[in-house]
């Protein structure tokens, strides 16, 4: 493809068949012809990174595939990049949607769809930032994401996100590397009626530093009573 340059890797996620992964080559990678990615306000720095497999990326693939499939439940991964999590789900038989806003992400899906022989997954392009117009038919019983508290987002974009997608009983898993942003991020999804639990991950497996990082588990039985 002009502009960027992909490479091609077959990962191991325990539970689940291998996935043959097409991805960018580097960081070093951009391609912004037409610019639908700096309208959508995504710099040259940061466009590479929807197409990177990232360990929090791994660490929420490996929790999906811990999880067993549920009848009748309805997932929705936000900011999904390279969405290994929703490959993983979707070969297991889970009911999941995939969305990010980099105009690439959908084709990139497709594609990784296509290597590994499996069945259409649907996708929606959207933006935090934009809830009334997102075109996602929710609403979602469990929404997952990995490293998506980037910011620390003190009026509760993403939270109010998912809080328009999610069903009145839902659950949400987040996969964080620590990267300090949790707290608004908490008590947003507190006020929202959540309940929240946080497992550690230590992974020293991977080359380089060790992975460090939480799984964040929240969970609702019932949307609170407006007063």
């Amino acid at each position: 493809m002009p502009g960027y340059q992909v490479k091609h890797e077959d990962i191991t996620v325990e539970g689940v068949a291998l996935l043959h992964i097409r991805s960018l080559l580097d960081r070093q990678q951009f391609s912004d012809p037409d610019g639908s990615a700096e309208a959508l306000g995504i710099s040259s720095a940061t466009w590479p990174l929807f197409g990177l497999l990232w360990p929090s990326g791994m660490h929420l693939a490996a929790a999906m595939a811990r999880r067993p499939v549920r009848a009748g439940e309805r997932i929705l991964e936000i900011g999904c990049g390279l969405a290994l999590a929703s490959l993983v789900s979707h070969r297991r038989g889970a009911d999941i949607t995939a969305s990010d806003c980099h105009p690439l992400a959908g084709a990139f899906l497709q594609q990784n769809l296509d290597l590994n022989e499996l069945p259409a997954l649907p996708y929606c392009q959207g933006n935090w930032s934009d809830t009334v117009d997102s075109q996602l038919k929710g609403p979602f019983d469990l929404i997952i994401g990995s490293d998506v508290l980037y910011e620390r987002d003190e009026t509760g974009m993403l939270a109010h996100f998912i809080e328009h997608h999610a069903s009145e009983a839902c659950e949400v898993l987040i996969v964080d590397p620590n990267r300090g942003n949790r707290g608004h991020f908490h008590r947003h999804m507190r006020e929202m009626g959540y309940t929240m639990d946080e497992t550690a991950i230590e992974d020293h497996a991977s080359p380089g530093p060790a992975y460090r990082g939480r799984l964040l588990h929240y969970q609702r039985t019932a949307r609170p009573l407006v007063s």
